[in-house]
């Protein structure tokens, strides 16, 4: 019986004392430690698990919009986001996440429709169940 090659991307964690952990990202080697949450027991001293999805939500809207805007034709510069997680009463999950994402001057209002559209159809959008709002802002300069 021979193995399927792996098809996606493989992370190893390793557990820590004190609720904490280290990721490392499989083709990069590079390393994340993450921490569970103050209000959880953690010292609030690196990423949660719960603001690792809240990161890469933030990532994925960006990094997506800039895919898109490269086949589109359309100049995207700077783009800044933040993104706020809130959690829910017990039992706790991500109940929404709510972004800001400050676009660079000089989009047509076509350009920006465009981009918003994509925005919200992120892989990683898309994964999130549908009981996590996801609520989004756009900044625009001019």
């Amino acid at each position: 019986m021979s193995q399927q090659p792996a098809t996606g991307v493989v992370m190893s964690l390793v557990s820590a004392p004190q609720l904490k952990t280290q990721v490392t990202h499989g083709p990069s080697g590079a390393t994340l430690p993450t921490e569970a949450p103050k209000d959880n027991g953690g010292t609030g001293g690196s990423f949660s698990p719960t603001d690792l999805v809240a990161t890469a939500l933030a990532s994925c809207v960006v990094t997506t919009m800039h895919l898109v805007a490269g086949k589109e034709g359309i100049t995207l510069g700077e783009v800044r986001a933040s993104v706020e997680k809130r959690m829910t009463p017990p039992p706790r999950k991500i109940g929404e996440l709510v972004l800001s994402i400050l676009m660079p001057s000089g989009l047509t209002k076509e350009h920006r429709a465009t981009l918003e559209k994509i925005a919200h159809e992120c892989p990683v959008a898309r994964s999130l169940h549908p009981d996590v709002k996801v609520t989004a802002s756009f900044g625009y300069p001019d």
